[in-house]
């Protein structure tokens, strides 16, 4: 097989004796809180009722079908021994190590606290739409936290879509390209506030001891209100110890927002875990005019919160600090202003308290997670209803959604042999597929976007070709 044919996650290496729907014994201690009965309809979709609403609101699942299956058979280190310094798009991996979720699902993640860009748009000051806009971007990589399971590599065809009226958006995605792996996003409100969108193509190494995902691609955020366009890129994301001991996340690197039509720009520092551990999950930053002068200080911890204060303010305190004074930390009842979503004091109970400078008001604060969010994969209450599959939703997507994707399906439902052989099943179909189109010279064609230039930064990107939500999928192809 040559490089063009390798397929990552095609082969998976998984042994069907290994699968026997036993769960480690920490799973079992908590098969009581999640739904283990496949039978029940509104739980995975395939046929039955509709999940009841409230309130003229759709309610969404709020667990799996079956718990996260044990990885403690299964050595990484067999697999990536050969692979220090490699890129990672061509090593297969076994299934175990995967969640049920494909890539363009977890990109889906960006919208799950939508509300920033709402709140953005009915500011009426820059300064205070890009404090928004910076939570935001903050926010969309907090679902990473102790997510070290790996997505499905998106087939080349396959999209993804997301609806979602409570919280006023609509999502596509479509993979473009497999050599090199692109996933082109668009996204836009439903109250025609805002346009979301970008293409992400990460570049994956495996250092030894860590595996590194470096992002590539640009990230566009419109506000069509204020004729405003930010673009960012998102920093580098990072895996410990995938040979041995506890795995655990960090994300770091330099991430400068843009505001194009007024010069504001956010630059934030995703800081690397340092010596002792000290700045671990943290994230420092300013905002400044086009003039470079410093308006405003961000800072918190991307796995918790993110506060924010005037810059005078801030350099006064830290000449108090280098006096002797010390930073407080915050509490539940702390008076500093709260955001406006700011109900209940939800910052994970594991996680310390980012101190807070006295005066500084809350831009952001992260989600609780479900109680067995562990056995889930560590997937949020807004993650674990992506792949929710409810009844006639076939008729209404295209054969291409993720939804209907059966290895991620089988996963989902705790039947790993059948996502195995399925997974490796697609691999094989989408090679054939490709030796198809060389012997008769034909490009693929995308069916979604299109490749371009980002209309603010002038770099490649794939543009929205429109007309998805027409829902004319005659012509998609078959990938399943």
């Amino acid at each position: 097989m040559n490089g063009e044919e390798e397929f990552f996650d095609a082969v998976t290496g998984f042994d069907s004796d290994n699968s026997s729907g036993e769960f480690s014994e920490s799973n079992q201690k908590v098969t009581g809180m999640i739904d283990l009965d496949t039978s029940k309809n509104n739980r995975i979709g395939k046929t039955g009722e509709r999940p009841s609403q409230e309130n003229g609101i759709q309610r969404h699942r709020t667990s799996l079908p079956a718990p996260m299956f044990s990885r403690s058979d299964f050595s990484v280190w067999t697999i990536l021994k050969k692979c220090v310094g490699l890129e990672l798009s061509k090593i297969t991996m076994p299934i175990a190590f995967n969640e049920p979720l494909s890539f363009l699902q977890r990109i889906t993640e960006y919208m799950e606290h939508v509300y920033l860009i709402h709140r953005a748009s009915c500011q009426p000051q820059p300064l205070e739409r890009m404090q928004s806009v910076a939570a935001f971007a903050v926010s969309a990589v907090a679902s990473q936290w102790e997510r070290t399971g790996k997505p499905f590599n998106p087939l080349l065809g396959e999209t993804y879509e997301l609806i979602r009226e409570d919280l006023g958006f609509r999502f596509i995605s479509e993979q473009v390209s497999h050599h090199p792996p692109i996933s082109a996003f668009h996204s836009e409100g439903l109250n025609h506030d805002f346009l979301f969108h970008g293409s992400i193509y990460p570049k994956l190494k495996f250092w030894g001891k860590s595996v590194e995902a470096e992002p590539r691609g640009t990230i566009t955020l419109e506000l069509l209100k204020h004729n405003e366009a930010y673009t960012w890129t998102n920093p580098t994301c990072c895996v410990h110890n995938v040979i041995i001991g506890q795995l655990w996340i960090e994300q770091y690197g330099m991430v400068e927002i843009l505001n194009h039509r007024t010069g504001h720009k956010c630059v934030l520092h995703f800081k690397p875990c340092g010596l002792f551990g000290k700045e671990l999950h943290r994230v420092e930053g300013h905002i400044q005019d086009k003039n470079k002068k410093k308006l405003f200080m961000i800072y918190g911890k991307w796995t918790e919160c993110l506060w924010g204060i005037d810059h005078a303010s801030y350099e006064s305190f830290k000449k108090q600090e280098r006096r002797g004074d010390h930073l407080r930390k915050a509490k539940p009842e702390d008076s500093s202003r709260k955001a406006e979503s700011d109900v209940a004091d939800d910052v994970p109970v594991a996680q310390e308290t980012v101190q807070v400078i006295p005066g500084s008001k809350l831009l952001w604060r992260i989600n609780t997670r479900p109680p067995n969010s562990a056995q889930m994969y560590n997937f949020t209450s807004f993650t674990v209803s992506l792949n929710e599959l409810e009844t006639g939703m076939e008729k209404t997507l295209p054969p291409t959604d993720c939804r209907l994707r059966p290895d991620i399906r089988g996963m989902e439902n705790g039947d790993m042999d059948l996502a195995s052989q399925e997974k490796e099943r697609l691999g094989e179909k989408q090679r054939e597929a490709r030796r198809e189109r060389a012997k008769e010279a034909a490009e693929w064609q995308t069916r979604w976007f299109y490749p371009g230039n980002n209309p603010y930064t002038g770099t490649p990107d794939w543009l929205y070709a429109g007309d998805y939500f027409e829902r004319n999928f005659s012509d998609c192809p078959d990938i399943y």
